[in-house]
């Protein structure tokens, strides 16, 4: 009792820790996981006053892993590369299309009637892949059904097939979630037809489109292209720049915040060490195999990143090359040094070969039941056709089937289909039938019916070393770029040193919505494990600031990374960022000399033949037209050419890549009729309605996928 009244008389000042206490973990959690816990912590995105929040994310990366990984099994040529940082902003993106097209679907106050839902779950099914997986997950109940009516029907009906409603209430609700998926995937379909429905040309615009694209006109031509300008000659003030950026600021508008970065990355290649060891490595590991019949590696030699495989192979199973070779060349327990290069070494030990059965023909016939195998065998042994058991026995306890192969070799070697026991059971049975399996449930019965001929199995042991960087490679290189951070603590020195310290610099626009760090800006070709780089430069780094070093968890090609914020923006790309620096002062640069050159060869400039003579090229006589572009590169230039009339003077121009003297020689019309479903196609493409900008209009997209993917 006076304990209990002394933590009563202390309850005020208990409160007080306990609320200090709670305060700390929930700032401390808030600051940890970059997360405010009194906002959005759980909302991914945003588009307008729409949230996506984490369990719908993690339900759709979960699913385009799911698609993933089916693709790579299917086509594994295709999706070997495809890099799983991707998968964050497909994701995104996808949830945010979803979300627009529900919102406008519900404004428009589409519906999926019940008629339509079953044409579109039953006659024609749309959700094909919730379909199929219901289908699957019954037949893995021996509940044999193929089509969606007999899918409907006993999962609705289970009594009139042997079930209760408890069988089948899983069942119900998956295919009740199916069915309101189908029902919104309808929806959004419809509202889709009808908004591209909008975009349609009229006769007048399809006619205008035709003629646009038969006109051509014969023309007589020369083209002095710049090639490289000389900086010094032309040179572009800031100013300049800057009046070049006012007219065409909207061109550099950005969707979401953005900034740019300079990011370093040093791909960690095996030292001169790493491969005299590798070298040792082999010398070794060949002494140890060569030792006796019995030679093997030992545990350090494992440790140390040597591997042994045993293989147990057809002779047209061994790929061609210098394995295949020696295999079948050498005798038993020689060994041979493979390969040795700067991706490791290859030895091969030779065990032996044998010639074993690659392929059996069985019929095989399933039991059920604890005492019908027994009198299902003695009648199979006693003469009973195997096509005869259904009919002596129920059919609804065999399952029969004849003349099934079964490969016991495959290009990966031994199958293990049926075990070596197994195997003597039926060599030893003859032509009789054998129990291969017996359970309480039932059994398997089988006998030989036919078996290819013994071929030769070669046996040999593969050991492999991969080349890696070891780990004093590593922390060197660590090492190295840990004391250029710490001697380049701003953007500005990081940039200005990185050179001299042999690092190599690259220059990327970041956004929320960047999947990681690009290889080449514009590429969809990622650096392993950079996503990380991303959520540091998007939630902490600030114009100026250096970020720690990142690590690349690809051990076969260990990376490190670091990244300095040097702008940060939201509306539009600055005039000092370098990519649009360089457009603009290069577009400046162009005008001058096309001023310059215009100037020089407007004496010229008579004919297009003399004006060609002065410049040095040669002139021609092409035909242009929309489809005829020809060498004209400029759209600017072929539009005055193409809107020009046939006359006797010539015409000089700057165009953005190089000078044009031209002299409309005739127009003609291309003889090829008019297909009013033709230009309303050309029509279509050439508006290209964005589906997801036109339900997006001015809301914007918030994208915090970043903070959720990857750690600091």
């Amino acid at each position: 009792m006076a304990t209990l009244e002394k933590i009563r008389s202390k309850s005020g000042l208990l409160i007080v820790v306990i609320g200090l206490a709670l305060l700390a973990f929930i700032v401390g959690d808030a600051l940890t996981n970059s997360r405010n816990l009194f906002g959005d912590h759980t909302t991914v995105a945003k588009v307008g006053g729409e949230k996506i929040d984490y369990t719908e994310y993690q339900r759709k990366r979960e699913e385009l892993n799911s698609q993933l990984e089916m693709a790579r099994k299917q086509n594994p040529a295709q999706y070997a590369n495809f890099d799983n940082q991707l998968l964050a902003q497909m994701a995104i993106e996808q949830l945010v299309g979803e979300r627009l097209l529900d919102r406008a679907v519900s404004r428009a106050g589409i519906r999926t009637g019940s008629e339509l839902l079953r044409f579109y779950v039953l006659d024609n099914p749309v959700n094909t892949q919730r379909l199929s997986e219901i289908i699957q997950q019954l037949n893995a109940q021996n509940l044999n059904v193929a089509t969606p009516q007999q899918a409907y029907e006993v999962i609705f009906n289970p009594k009139q097939h042997g079930l209760t409603d408890a069988d089948m209430a899983p069942f119900q609700r998956a295919w009740i979630a199916m069915e309101q998926e189908t029902a919104t995937m309808v929806a959004r379909q419809t509202y889709q037809r009808l908004l591209y429905g909008t975009v349609k040309a009229n006769d007048l615009d399809k006619k205008a489109l035709y003629d646009d694209f038969v006109a051509t006109s014969t023309v007589d031509l020369a083209i002095l292209p710049y090639g490289p300008l000389d900086e010094k000659k032309y040179k572009v003030s800031d100013a300049e720049v800057s009046a070049l950026y006012d007219q065409e600021k909207n061109r550099f508008k950005v969707q979401e915040p953005t900034k740019d970065v300079s990011f370093i990355s040093v791909n960690i290649t095996p030292s001169d060490a790493d491969r005299n060891e590798a070298k040792r490595l082999a010398q070794t590991a060949l002494k140890s195999l060569s030792d006796s019949a019995g030679g093997s590696l030992d545990k350090d030699m494992r440790k140390a990143g040597v591997s042994v495989e045993r293989r147990s192979l057809r002779a047209s199973d061994i790929k061609k090359g210098a394995v295949k070779d020696f295999v079948l060349g050498a005798s038993d327990n020689q060994v041979q040094l493979i390969s040795e290069n700067m991706r490791g070494f290859t030895i091969v030990k030779k065990i032996g070969q044998r010639a074993e059965v690659d392929s059996i023909q069985l019929n095989i016939v399933q039991v059920l039941g604890s005492s019908l195998p027994a009198r299902v065998l003695s009648a199979l042994n006693g003469g009973l056709a195997a096509d005869s058991v259904a009919a002596r026995f129920s059919a609804d306890s065999v399952m029969v089937q004849t003349e099934q192969w079964i490969p016991l070799f495959t290009a990966q070697g031994k199958t293990g289909a049926l075990q070596d026991a197994q195997l003597d059971s039926l060599a030893n049975a003859g032509s009789n039938y054998v129990t291969l399996m017996s359970t309480a449930e039932g059994a398997v019965l089988a006998k030989v019916t036919k078996r290819n001929a013994p071929v030769s199995v070669y046996e040999f042991d593969e050991v492999t070393y991969d080349l890696k960087p070891s780990t004093k490679t590593v922390d060197d290189a660590r090492n190295k770029l840990e004391k250029f951070l710490a001697a380049n603590k701003t953007s500005a020195d990081f940039n200005k040193n990185a050179g001299k310290a042999g690092y190599n610099v690259q220059k990327y626009s970041l956004t929320q919505s960047s999947p990681a760090v690009p290889r080449m800006m514009g590429m969809r070709n990622y650096y392993p494990d950079s996503r990380q780089v991303v959520r540091w430069v998007m939630i902490d780094g600030k114009p100026g600031e250096v970020s720690h070093i990142y690590e690349s968890k690809d051990s076969d090609n260990p990376a490190l990374y670091a990244v300095a914020v040097d702008a940060a923006y939201d509306d539009y790309v600055p005039v000092s960022n370098e990519e649009a620096k360089q457009y603009f002062t290069d577009k400046a640069r162009r005008a001058k000399a096309g001023d310059e050159l215009v100037k020089k060869y407007t004496p010229n400039a008579k004919t297009v033949a003399s004006a060609a003579q002065a410049m040095g090229v040669q002139a021609a006589q092409p035909k242009l037209g929309l489809t005829r572009k020809g060498a004209v590169r400029d759209a600017k230039v072929l539009g005055k050419i193409l809107g020009a009339k046939p006359g006797s003077s010539a015409v000089i121009v700057k165009g953005d890549d190089g000078v044009y003297v031209y002299r409309v020689v005739s127009t003609d019309t291309e003889k090829f009729p008019y297909n009013a479903g033709q230009y309303e196609q050309q029509y279509f493409q050439m508006v290209n309605p964005q589906l997801q900008d036109m339900l997006r209009g001015a809301d914007k997209v918030v994208n915090n996928s970043y903070k959720f993917e990857a750690g600091d």
